[in-house]
């Protein structure tokens, strides 16, 4: 009977670390809710959890510029009331994740992290302080998917980590499909206006496959990225 017994408590074991591993971090807050939150406070701790350089080119409203690297770290933070709630983002969940976690630990008990970042922020439809004086327009997206069959869009950031291993899948559907697809590439540094008037995007990178104008396909992440773009460019042919 040991036998048995061992068995199920190793998989009680494993599920109970399944489980947390797919656990959410604590106070991952969908935009919406981020937003409305934020909005409550009458003087926001809003923190930009980013590089300076990032922040230069655009932010949300409000936010300062602090992250583990920055010079004076610990003086900054102690120039942050504990006592009242503290909002973090950054382009989707890494530092920012990373910060409300330390500054948990120095005795902040209300620590919110913007699920998504700034591209989710931005995607819908929020206010965004940006330096981009260029970029797509509405009118001259809406041309591109009038004038082509198959529009593939690639939406995010040059900054964004997961975003640059979408550009080789990229390439490859290019070789593969060649005039018959036509691929876009927007970035957050150069159209957030677009991609505020489009009102979808979830987080980077997103992806929005078109045919004949009508959306066949939208989706947020890497997992899987190039199957399904595969199977839904064969069924679109």
């Amino acid at each position: 009977m040991k036998k048995p017994v061992a068995i199920v408590i190793f998989l009680l074991g494993f599920v109970s670390v399944a489980v947390a591993q797919t656990e959410k971090p604590a106070g991952l807050l969908p935009v919406q809710q981020f937003a409305e939150k934020l909005k409550a406070q009458a003087i926001p701790q809003l923190i930009d959890a980013r590089s300076p350089e990032e922040f230069a080119l655009n932010h949300i409203p409000e936010a300062i510029n602090v992250n583990r690297q920055t010079d004076g770290y610990e003086t900054i933070i102690k120039g942050i009331s504990p006592s009242k709630p503290v909002f973090v983002y950054s382009i989707a969940n890494g530092r920012s994740v990373a910060l409300a976690a330390d500054l948990r630990k120095k005795g902040f008990n209300e620590v919110y992290v913007l699920d998504g970042g700034i591209g989710a922020w931005t995607g819908s439809g929020n206010t965004l302080y940006s330096t981009a004086k260029k970029g797509l327009t509405l009118d001259e997206y809406n041309r591109i998917l009038a004038n082509n069959k198959l529009v593939l869009v690639d939406i995010g950031s040059r900054y964004c980590g997961s975003c640059k291993k979408v550009k080789p899948v990229l390439e490859t559907l290019r070789q593969q499909h060649g005039d018959a697809l036509t691929i876009v590439e927007i970035d957050l540094e150069e159209s957030p206006a677009l991609i505020a008037s489009l009102k979808t995007v979830s987080s980077f990178p997103y992806l929005i496959l078109y045919k004949q104008g009508e959306i066949v396909l939208k989706r947020a992440g890497l997992t899987d990225l190039k199957t399904e773009l595969d199977t839904k460019l064969v069924a679109a042919q």
